[in-house]
């Protein structure tokens, strides 16, 4: 290690994540909120995958998306935490240098994955709302495979040119990162060549790429309070307001905090480096941590069956009118989808 901060130091075959610099000593207290927040994660997502899978009625475009949100989530929190844990407890802060690469492919591939589902729901939700009658001739289960398929594929392939650069380049500067995992950024700064096209080609990524999703969420949710705004009566519009709010949240949770960090990290030079690892951790824990409580417990049909796990009592998943055909219900919280009759 004595070797580590000279400038002949040549590519090395293991990185030093140093956690979070400034407060090694304040480790074990600080794992404790990491942790219950990755349990909390993995158990929610989790649950939502148990539930859609063994209940039929659950077997819809929504709930797809939904369990790929999911599905993203556990890959997203376990490429960080069980490593971060790793250095809190056991001062275990080596990563292979070939492992680091990988850990920040697959971090920032799921992050832009997650994006785009959070598109495919606002597109459910818009078919679901504006135009109900033609929901189930639209959004069918091969569409449904399509759409998910076309985002993973996005995904790995957006984030390709950053990790094959990063596996080419020099490092000589020092094997140290100071973070708790491999952040882009932090991993570029040990870089000794000219990194300008990974610097543009990042702020491509957040502005073109995740600013085109979020245009286009914001396009859905402008459709959507229209449709509101039209519904006849006055309780329809506030559960309707209240679900669009709740699914709001879950957005700004996964956007704004990766916007932050982002964007400090870039050009916050005066901010300390803690801050910039604390937050960087955060934005990527606190979204796979509230996704399953906002889309899961605020879910009727979700919470119903969970009911009926835990308390064996046997609460009927649909209430539908007699004396029509059809009937809007509640789903996601209060979202409006058109059900048939059964």
């Amino acid at each position: 290690m004595s070797d580590s901060n000279t400038t002949d130091f040549t590519n090395p075959s293991t990185f030093i994540l140093q956690g979070i610099p400034g407060l090694e000593a304040a480790h074990i207290w600080i794992s404790i909120p990491f942790c219950t927040m990755y349990i909390i994660a993995i158990l929610g997502n989790l649950t939502i995958l148990s539930i859609v899978k063994t209940e039929p009625s659950l077997h819809v475009p929504m709930y797809y998306f939904l369990c790929m949100l999911a599905v993203t989530d556990l890959v997203l929190s376990t490429s960080i935490l069980p490593k971060t844990l790793s250095i809190f407890w056991f001062n275990s802060r080596e990563i292979d240098f070939i492992a680091c690469l990988i850990q920040m492919y697959f971090l920032y591939c799921f992050l832009v994955m997650e994006s785009g589902f959070f598109v495919a729901m606002a597109l459910d939700r818009y078919v679901a709302i504006c135009h109900p009658l033609r929901h189930s001739t639209i959004l069918t289960n091969p569409v449904v495979a399509n759409i998910g398929l076309a985002v993973v594929l996005r995904g790995g392939i957006i984030i390709l040119p950053s990790f094959l650069l990063a596996s080419q380049w020099p490092y000589c500067r020092t094997n140290i990162i100071p973070h708790t995992h491999c952040e882009h950024m932090a991993v570029m700064k040990l870089v000794c060549a000219d990194i300008h096209i990974a610097s543009y080609y990042g702020l491509f990524v957040l502005f073109f790429v995740t600013g085109a999703d979020v245009f286009f969420i914001a396009v859905s949710y402008i459709q959507i309070l229209r449709a509101i705004f039209s519904l006849p009566t006055k309780d329809a519009r506030l559960k309707t307001l209240g679900t669009c709010g709740s699914h709001l949240c879950a957005i700004l949770a996964f956007y704004m905090p990766a916007l932050f960090s982002f964007l400090t990290y870039r050009f916050g030079h005066n901010v300390p480096l803690h801050f910039h690892v604390i937050i960087g951790n955060v934005y990527l824990l606190v979204p796979p941590m509230m996704n399953p409580i906002i889309y899961g417990v605020r879910t009727k049909q979700i919470r119903d069956r969970l009911l009926r796990l835990i308390t064996h009592k046997g609460t009927p998943f649909f209430s539908w009118s007699s004396g029509s055909q059809t009937k809007f219900h509640a789903d996601l919280g209060g979202d409006l989808v058109l059900g048939p009759l059964p």
